[in-house]
């Protein structure tokens, strides 16, 4: 039992989401299904019963056609020039999952037809983020004609310039926020440019890299199977880099965990029974499973061994490159610890860190490669925006994460006078400076965090679904919510409140810092649950009093028995 048990939890704020009563009970005649998994239709949009079969029946025939993005066919046919004229084509991409999963796709999809392609990934540490020189050094060494830049390249105007001078073309796929101009660049796939139509904006950067093969394989009327087996890497990307579930994503996704769990590819099945993963995966599962050991060799060692493991085909060999990389994350753990409790250590000590409203941690002997991640854990135990910054070759390195509702990206740009570089999205951005900088940018970030964030977004808050009663909860109900997968940004697992239940007193822990609970109401069923991290709770419960339960819902399969149980959000 954990020492400090006498700690009052830290309630959250629960927003009760509305829908149109008429458009539900609309859906709920025309449906025959439960008026609460129609209300949870309307709130993510859905408004007729088209919508709702579009929804639940999820089709490849659905993604847009990719040559309504700018550009694409002059990337397809200049892709199909230097294959025609014998030039030898290096895929590029950034170190982390989405990057990683980018160039293993892409090297895998045209190496089947195409022998004169290579790849190359940049070293964290020596080369930092987006397209090197040493990069474009390596593709003229090597006599490379043409780049395809995946996950990086809308910002880097000087290196496409030097890439030029060394009679280089690039091909730019990616999915960050363009400036007002753009890279001078053979063709550049963004469908956030200005300029682009098409019609839907929130791919990951491996999303813009398949409609790149899509369109290819449509053309020249290659193996549309073959095509979409390349969806597992997508659905990774799209775990990793938290875009939203909505729309083309969704469709993704949807696909690509079905080749994740007939584990097809050598490299993932490696990963998942290393990890002893039996049961069908959820797209968030990857988050846990795949993703840290792809991100580790990144942040650790090199990308290039996580792009190898990707890449492979003999399951012995992707065996021996998933346990290095296993053993290289559990490693990675350890540092992670290690730095989480010094950064947690220093936050202690500030006096004044309950009146700021952002967490700024700089030490300048962190590893590089884990900033990223104690920034997400701050963000996670404060609900505070969050940077943490380093020290590497000189320069000072920092990584980001926000919020709900706090532009991060934003707040960061508006101190770009101190920055040599910077980029990212509205919850995640990375940057770096000259030392001399350091606290002026601190202060003037600090500031602007101040007068732009309000005090209400510091409250962590759930969204509720809806409110039901734990007699509703059938294995019927359950099948809707299931059908309703993937779950992730934009498409979260729905989340229930149940008023007035009672502990039976079978509460206890799981682990050492995790709630066990049973629930009940007078006539229904009791209900199990468990709470992540919420040891801090058990003395509410042993108050006897009625209390709301805040849950998603979870299939526990223990021993092939199955029941549905209430993963436990928060109580009141």
């Amino acid at each position: 039992m954990p020492e400090s048990l006498i700690i009052t939890p830290k309630f959250k704020e629960w927003l009760f989401l509305q829908a149109d009563d008429s458009i539900v009970n609309s859906l709920h005649s025309e449906l025959n299904l439960p008026i609460s998994i129609c209300k949870i239709l309307v709130l993510r949009g859905i408004k007729n019963k088209e919508e709702a079969q579009r929804f639940f029946n999820s089709s490849l025939d659905f993604l847009h056609s990719p040559f309504l993005m700018k550009d694409m066919d002059i990337a397809v046919d200049s892709i199909h020039q230097a294959i025609q004229s014998g030039k030898k084509i290096l895929i590029y991409g950034d170190y982390d999952v989405d990057g990683i999963t980018s160039v293993a796709m892409l090297y895998t999809f045209f190496i089947k037809y195409y022998p004169h392609i290579g790849y190359y990934t940049p070293d964290r540490n020596k080369e930092g983020c987006g397209i090197s020189n040493d990069g474009i050094d390596f593709a003229a060494e090597n006599s490379y004609s043409l780049m395809i830049v995946l996950d990086c390249g809308i910002k880097e105007h000087s290196k496409i310039n030097y890439a030029k001078e060394k009679n280089i073309d690039i091909i730019i796929c990616d999915h960050h926020l363009p400036e007002k101009s753009l890279p001078n660049a053979l063709a550049v796939l963004n469908p956030k440019r200005v300029d682009c139509e098409y019609p839907y904006k929130d791919l990951s950067g491996c999303g813009v890299g398949f409609k790149l093969i899509q369109a290819y394989t449509q053309k020249y009327h290659l193996d549309k199977d073959f095509l979409f087996s390349q969806l597992d890497f997508v659905a990774v990307s799209i775990a990793a880099d938290t875009v939203p579930l909505s729309g083309e994503n969704r469709i993704l996704a949807h696909f690509g965990m079905k080749y994740i769990n007939q584990r097809s590819r050598a490299g993932f099945k490696a990963i998942l029974d290393i990890v002893k993963a039996k049961r069908k995966l959820e797209l968030m599962d990857l988050v846990f499973t795949i993703s840290p050991r792809i991100n580790a060799a990144g942040r650790i060692l090199h990308a290039s061994y996580a792009v190898e493991l990707l890449i492979e085909s003999n399951s012995k060999e992707a065996r021996k490159k998933a346990q290095f990389i296993h053993d290289n994350n559990y490693d990675r753990q350890l540092l992670d610890k290690d730095i989480t409790s010094s950064a947690l250590n220093i936050i202690q000590e500030d006096e004044d860190f309950d009146n700021k409203k952002a967490i700024v941690i700089f030490q300048e002997d962190w590893h590089q490669g884990l900033i990223a991640i104690v920034a997400s854990r701050m963000v996670d135990k404060f609900h505070k925006p969050a940077l943490i910054l380093t020290e590497s070759n000189g320069m000072i390195i920092g990584s980001g994460r926000s919020i709900g509702g706090f532009d991060l990206y934003e707040a960061i740009a508006s101190c770009s006078e101190y920055l040599a570089q910077f980029g990212g999205h509205k919850y995640a951005a990375g940057f770096s400076m000259e030392r001399k900088y350091v606290e002026k940018f601190i202060q003037l970030f600090e500031q602007i965090v101040e007068e732009r964030i309000e005090n209400e977004q510091l409250v962590q808050k759930i969204e509720v679904d809806d409110v039901i009663e734990l007699e509703d909860i059938t294995p019927e109900f359950y099948e809707w919510i299931k059908r309703m997968a993937p779950f992730g940004n934009g498409n979260h697992k729905p989340t229930f409140v149940t008023r007035d239940v009672r502990d039976t007193g079978n509460n206890g822990f799981v682990g050492k810092s995790h709630l066990k609970l049973h629930v009940s109401k007078p006539g229904q069923m009791s209900k199990s649950g468990i709470g992540y991290n919420m040891w801090d709770y058990i003395p509410y419960l042993r108050s006897k009093s009625k209390f709301d339960i805040c849950y998603q819902l979870y299939l526990n399969d223990w021993n092939g028995h199955q029941n549905i149980e209430l993963r436990v959000k928060d109580l009141k």
